[in-house]
């Protein structure tokens, strides 16, 4: 079942009546503009473009977070960080980030893919105008894993991440974790649970408590 449609006009309607997995709304377009009106209110689109040919606006009531001095780096991380034998940067390769995201593992050509090119189009155009970021995984000069995001306020919304190595998005997502904490960072939002995001220290809040931390300033 598909929610509330919604046309042109910049609006979204409120989550209060929500599908269970958090569909809220379908239309729209991917502008900047709604993007951002989208993402301060805890929506996101999320839909497989080869299934649908306009957006699906999603809005859990229970959101999966981590915040970031509650980042658990394993013992098996921490020797693979002090082997030096990669190195991390913030904002180098945004579009080799989100185009590793969009075909690491052939996930381009699996059922349900969703990184379309509107999608990095408009996730690019956010990057240009500092709304969105990239982590970098380097082995030398090779990006080997990544992560990115749209950054809101103190907040990070997590949106994809790849690994080309072992353990190179959660190297990635430890260097976002710990440059937010040295810099004012509020919550890292993941989006969706997995069990090895859970086990770096994800953990679900009501959206209310979501909505409290996202509007901090």
């Amino acid at each position: 079942m598909l929610g509330y449609r919604i046309g042109k006009e910049l609006i979204f309607p409120q989550p209060v009546d929500v599908e269970p997995d958090g569909l809220l709304c379908i239309g729209g377009d991917l502008s900047v503009d709604r993007l951002l009106l989208a993402y301060s209110h805890g929506i996101f689109p999320w839909f497989s473009f080869r299934d649908y040919d306009e957006p699906l606006w999603y809005c859990p009531q229970e959101r999966f977070v981590i915040f970031p001095n509650e980042i658990h780096v394993s013992h098996s991380m921490r020797t693979l960080i002090n082997k030096g034998k990669y190195d991390v940067s913030i904002g180098d390769d945004f579009d080799g980030v989100i185009r590793g995201c969009q075909k690491a593992d052939g996930r381009y050509d699996s059922e349900g893919a969703w990184l379309s090119e509107d999608i990095i189009n408009a996730y690019t155009e956010l990057h240009r105008q500092n709304l969105a970021q990239s982590v970098e995984v380097w082995e030398g000069d090779r990006l080997v894993g990544g992560l990115y995001g749209v950054t809101l306020g103190r907040c990070f919304i997590g949106e994809s991440m790849f690994s080309l190595v072992p353990s190179a998005s959660k190297l990635a997502l430890i260097f976002l974790a710990e440059f937010m904490q040295e810099n004012g960072g509020l919550m890292i939002d993941c989006q969706i649970e997995t069990p090895h995001l859970k086990s770096m220290g994800g953990r679900i809040i009501p959206y209310a408590e979501y909505m409290k931390i996202l509007q901090q300033i």
